[in-house]
C-alpha cells in the first residue's frame, strides 16, 4: 500500500504520514479520508486552483499532470515548479511514496471544512 506525507506551510499544524493508501486514490481523496484539510471549492472536478499542493517527493508515483490542470494552477496562490492540484495527483501504484506540502490555506476564500 502507498503513503503519503502531508506537510503544512502553517507551522501550526503538525505533519499527519497517511499509511495503506491505494493505487487509484487522488491526494484530494486521501485527505479528505484522514481529517487533513485541503480546499476544494469545485468538489475536485479541476475546476479551480484551490486544491494546489507541492509535490516534494514522489512526483513519479502520480499521474500526469495535464494541460487543463496546468491552465489552473496558473491561477494558485504561489505556484511553483513542484505545483500541482490535490484532485489530480491520482496515485499510479501500491508502493507509492509520496511527500506534498499543503499551502497556507487561510488566504483561499470559499468552502471551508
Amino acid at each position: 500500500m502507498a503513503r503519503v506525507k502531508f506537510n503544512f506551510e502553517d507551522k501550526n499544524i503538525s505533519t499527519v504520514v497517511v499509511e495503506n493508501v491505494e493505487a487509484g486514490e487522488s491526494i484530494l481523496d486521501v485527505a479528505e479520508d484522514n481529517d487533513v484539510h485541503l480546499n476544494h471549492n469545485c468538489g475536485g472536478v479541476c475546476a479551480c486552483s484551490t486544491c494546489h499542493v507541492y509535490v516534494e517527493a514522489g512526483e513519479d508515483y502520480l499521474e500526469e499532470i495535464s494541460d487543463k490542470e496546468e491552465d489552473f494552477i496558473d491561477r494558485a496562490i504561489n505556484p511553483r515548479l513542484e505545483s500541482r492540484l490535490g484532485c489530480q495527483c491520482i496515485i499510479l501504484e501500491d508502493d507509492a511514496d509520496v511527500e506534498i506540502t499543503i499551502p497556507d490555506q487561510s488566504r483561499i476564500i470559499g468552502h471551508e471544512h
